[in-house]
């Protein structure tokens, strides 16, 4: 079979990897073409685009983009009618997805029988929740990573999804049984995951970096986003001495971390899953948080938060965002052990909710290839 899959960004790139490897246990003549990264086209997918070069965060900046966001969607579009997929395959990144998926639906008849199938929802019942009358059109098969989801397309929208598992569990299962990794310090260590995208980063990175001077027992680490280079990184960190950055080992380094200040996203469901006592902050242009914050229904930022439905991580949004806070924030999860007791309880909980219905590529590689037969 032939499957093209979409993804935009860099959590988008591990999950697609795990469904292809996964895809290509059950179809041995499985060719795919595909948008994500390094991870999907080592997995043996053929990349067509990097997401470092689709990826835009903030209402103004996606405004600021428009002309090349279009101009990808046309590309899109005019190759996956030169490929002729069996299978579309959209993974989250819902601007560009479900225009896609418009699309696709709308141009079937030049497809020949095309199936288009959405693994890990949109967070539409967070903000945007219309899209969910348009999206039950032109979508064949919806499959979803968080329980509460599937009842919330049940029961809401009258759309029977899939529930397959949360695919972080079996990620991290996985990475916890290799080998130990290399030590990064004798220092304890402070993880710093500022983003994946350089204009997120460049927000968010020099205020983590001003509270390492507060802490100079520690050892501050910053996870190199993927695609990014090492002189981008460089010249943030030239002036703090206990700091330095990892490429590519994100895991790695929450395994051996003492606490994390996070960037929301994708990122603080996967350190809180590592038992990291963690911050999570935001800061974004003054118009994109505006708009955001009329738009945006939910009361949380962070995925824990959320799935939990209460205040487990710290939030530090916008204006309070600010370095006296880092490190009031930081000094709690480093000192004060009940706090960090009553994190590991939560993170127990978190665990054991996801942990349901797993393992999540397996059940929607075998839904896939069952809905193309």
């Amino acid at each position: 079979m032939k499957y093209y899959i979409i993804a935009g960004e860099a959590s988008g790139d591990l999950h697609g990897s795990n469904l292809i490897k996964e895809l290509a246990k059950r179809d041995d003549k499985m060719d795919v073409r595909c948008w994500g990264g390094d991870k999907m086209k080592a997995a043996g997918g053929h990349l067509v685009k990097h997401f470092n070069s689709l990826a835009f965060m903030g209402f103004a900046e996606v405004l600021m983009n428009l002309r090349t966001i279009f101009r990808n969607l046309a590309f899109c579009k005019k190759d996956i009618l030169a490929f002729q997929p069996d299978a579309i395959i959209l993974i989250d990144y819902p601007g560009f997805n479900i225009r896609i998926a418009k699309w696709a639906k709308k141009n079937e008849h030049l497809l020949k029988g095309c199936k288009i199938i959405y693994y890990i929802s949109p967070q539409v019942w967070a903000w945007k929740e219309n899209r969910v009358k348009s999206m039950k059109k032109c979508i064949d098969k919806m499959l979803v990573i968080l329980p509460f989801e599937k009842d919330y397309y049940q029961f809401k929208w009258n759309w029977e999804v899939e529930y397959v598992g949360h695919p972080l569990i079996e990620e991290i299962e996985k990475h916890r049984q290799q080998n130990s990794p290399e030590k990064f310090s004798d220092k304890p260590i402070i993880a710093l995951l500022p983003g994946s995208r350089k204009q997120e980063i460049l927000k968010k990175l020099p205020i983590m970096l001003e509270a390492s001077r507060s802490f100079p027992e520690y050892q501050f680490i910053v996870a190199k986003a993927p695609g990014t280079e090492e002189s981008f990184y460089q010249s943030l960190l030239q002036d703090f001495t206990n700091v330095s950055f990892v490429n590519n080992k994100t895991y790695d380094l929450l395994l051996q971390a003492k606490a994390a200040i996070v960037t929301s996203g994708t990122a603080t469901l996967e350190t809180a899953l590592f038992g990291v006592p963690e911050m999570v902050c935001y800061k974004g242009s003054y118009i994109s948080y505006q708009i955001g914050k009329r738009l945006v229904k939910v009361k949380f930022i962070s995925l824990v938060n959320l799935i939990m439905n209460k205040a487990v991580v710290k939030e530090l949004v916008q204006n309070d965002f600010t370095l006296p806070a880092v490190k009031k924030e930081l000094t709690a999860l480093v000192n004060d052990e009940r706090y960090r007791q009553q994190l590991q309880t939560d993170y127990t909980a978190l665990w054991n909710i996801l942990s349901t219905g797993g393992p999540a590529s397996a059940n929607a590689a075998g839904i896939i290839t069952d809905c193309l037969r």
